[in-house]
């Protein structure tokens, strides 16, 4: 079995949140969802555990975060091409998401910033395959 990952996100309102990561195209889990959190599924192998403060509070002793005046993490989600990488983004605009930074295109890689209604900063990004592979320039 493949190795899977879990990110465990700390919400406000868990309904909003459902809401935002639905528009993004993202399905529910509803098997591992109920009233304090929600599985958010990205891929076969990577899941988002939106999780209410009181619920995240059982996994550890230390306080929560405020995304809004200091950084914890920088969450990448490669993109098959840069009109995935955009489309995604336009997406999270439209649902209430914000672009916390303007867009980096380095040539070989093209990466955007968007933050979700609780500014998690997720960072949608597309690599040349040549590039990844090590066979570029």
């Amino acid at each position: 079995m493949d190795q899977m990952i879990f990110v465990n996100l700390p919400v406000k309102d868990l309904g909003r949140s459902r809401a935002f990561y639905e528009a993004l195209g993202f399905r529910i889990n509803e098997q591992f969802s109920d009233d304090s959190g929600a599985c958010v599924v990205i891929s076969a192998t990577i899941y988002v555990m939106l999780l209410t403060h009181a619920k995240y509070a059982q996994f550890t002793p230390l306080p929560i975060t405020d995304e809004r005046k200091s950084s914890s993490h920088l969450l990448a989600l490669s993109q098959p091409d840069r009109d995935a990488v955009d489309a995604l983004v336009a997406s999270a605009l439209k649902a209430g998401g914000s672009e916390p930074r303007p867009a980096q295109d380095l040539g070989f890689m093209y990466s955007r910033s968007i933050a979700d209604p609780d500014d998690h900063v997720w960072e949608p990004f597309w690599m040349d395959p040549a590039t990844v592979r090590g066979d570029a320039g």
